[in-house]
């Protein structure tokens, strides 16, 4: 198997930020929602952008650890990746609408997990969330723009494009 080099770097783009998920932060100020939704946006190969958020999660989870909630998050990350495939850009819409998704479907996920399941154990799964939701949109952001305007200045740089 034989890699372009815009898929190295791609690849290393990817290692790099999920190297960063390893480094402490604070809570949900994480680049694997960016990871996602890069590798969506710019894999050709569409197996290789679904399998690079959840290798990504999988080698770091195996650091951070695994918990009840892990399939959910990872279903949030597909469906982020699948944002990046369908509308193929990353811009803050499509970065917005990826930390909404995390929020929602993760949440649902501790909802069901955690919570009674009334509409005041959803009400309170959701509000206690907000503070977390603000650090992921600030990360996502950031994370993004990284990956994005480092990739624009690679493919520049190397003359990938």
């Amino acid at each position: 198997m034989s890699f372009s080099k815009k898929e190295i770097v791609l690849v290393s783009f990817v290692l790099v930020a999920v190297l960063m998920r390893l480094v402490p932060h604070p809570p949900n100020v994480a680049p694997i929602t960016a990871v996602a939704l890069f590798a969506g946006t710019f894999f050709d190969k569409k197996h290789w952008a679904v399998l690079m958020p959840l290798l990504a999660m999988v080698a770091t989870d195996i650091f951070l650890g695994f918990s009840m909630i892990t399939p959910v998050v990872y279903l949030s990350f597909l469906t982020i990746t699948a944002i990046g495939m369908a509308f193929k850009k990353m811009n803050i819409g499509t970065v917005l609408l990826s930390s909404l998704v995390f929020f929602v479907l993760s949440n649902l996920g501790v909802w069901v997990l955690f919570y009674p399941l009334t509409a005041e154990g959803l009400t309170t799964c959701f509000t206690l969330a907000i503070p977390f939701f603000i650090n992921s949109i600030l990360g996502d952001v950031f994370f993004s723009a990284l990956l994005l305007f480092g990739y624009r200045f690679a493919t520049q740089r190397l003359q990938l494009a």
